[in-house]
């Protein structure tokens, strides 16, 4: 077991990526002589050269583009994309052609591509730099989308979205980045597409990811002290869903509470309270909650707390839950 934070995990699980597969490649904006404005990538391009760590122009487009058809080439590529409000410029080639490629050939073409996106706020950056865009891609069939929140999944869920044949989408919560935990390195990790139970109970079930599923554990651990007894789950995937862990905390729970940071309308939120409500109709005691972004443009800095789901607005919306 190692202490690693988050950055430090997804920098080894990048470089057991370059060790084990000479076609794998990382690009993007400053990932190799600076490493990355969050130092994922550092110290990557003198360990494994220029040319399977290549810093590119400041073209989104271009990045994913020359992805595409470095993957029909044979290579892995693995794009870095700045932040998370950088990624528009490159979204016609992710939703047009990057997800589209394989089905379209009737699976004989891989497209081996993973984009790594930093995603969310509560880091008091500016504009275009807070955004939680997963749902775009979540919509958007033929990509896979994940999110790690610990560093021991951000070592492993890299790794596998890199072994995957299919584009992956992996969202990185920015302001979780520096959180330190112990990873095993040698343990035989949870699979990409599996959501997780991080912490079990009986009164109400609480549904996270990303840089909230470490928000929902606070409200958690703040309601056992008033009694109240919350699971939480971190979703982990978004796409496809895990969905058999939530139906059975839902047959245990009878009520649930889901928290992510984009804003509420058509959110995560959404599809995960439509489909419990269809599938988990006669276990629940009240309707899915959501405890999300408001539906606006994301705020200044100094109004970033009042727009984020915090700890007060997720206990909220348990007792609004109880009152039913």
């Amino acid at each position: 077991m190692a202490t690693m934070t988050m950055v430090k995990g997804l920098n080894e699980g990048l470089r057991q990526v370059l060790e084990q597969d000479e076609k794998a490649l990382i690009m993007g904006e400053d990932v190799g002589l600076l490493g990355g404005v969050f130092r994922v990538t550092d110290g990557l391009q003198k360990d494994f050269g220029s040319e399977r760590v290549v810093d590119t122009p400041l073209s989104e487009s271009g990045i994913i583009g020359t992805a595409i058809g470095l993957a029909l080439r044979g290579y892995r590529p693995i794009c870095e994309i700045q932040f998370d409000g950088f990624v528009y410029p490159g979204f016609d080639q992710l939703v047009s052609q990057l997800a589209k490629l394989r089905n379209r050939s009737g699976g004989r073409i891989k497209m081996p591509v993973v984009v790594r996106i930093p995603c969310g706020g509560g880091i008091g950056a500016i504009e275009h730099h807070s955004e939680s865009p997963e749902s775009y891609f979540v919509h958007t069939a033929g990509l896979k989308v994940v999110t790690c929140a610990s560093p021991e999944d951000a070592y492993w869920m890299i790794q596998q979205a890199a072994a995957s044949d299919d584009p992956v989408v992996f969202f990185e919560p920015k302001r979780r980045y520096h959180a330190k935990a112990e990873v095993d390195t040698t343990a035989a990790p949870l699979g990409l597409h599996r959501s997780r139970v991080v912490r079990s109970g009986s009164t109400a079930t609480l549904i996270a990811y990303g840089p909230t599923v470490d928000v929902a554990l606070n409200a958690a651990g703040a309601a056992a002290e008033e009694g109240l007894d919350l699971e939480v789950i971190d979703l982990r995937s978004l796409s496809p869903i895990d969905w058999e862990p939530l139906r059975t905390s839902l047959r245990k729970t009878g009520r649930a509470v889901v928290v992510h940071e984009a804003p509420q309308t058509l959110g995560m939120g959404s599809e995960v309270a439509a489909r419990l409500s269809e599938e988990c109709f006669y276990s629940l005691e009240a309707p899915v909650m959501r405890v999300t972004g408001y539906d606006v443009p994301y705020p200044a800095s100094r109004l970033e707390d009042d727009y984020l789901p915090n700890l007060d607005r997720v206990l909220d919306a348990v007792d609004r839950s109880l009152e039913y």
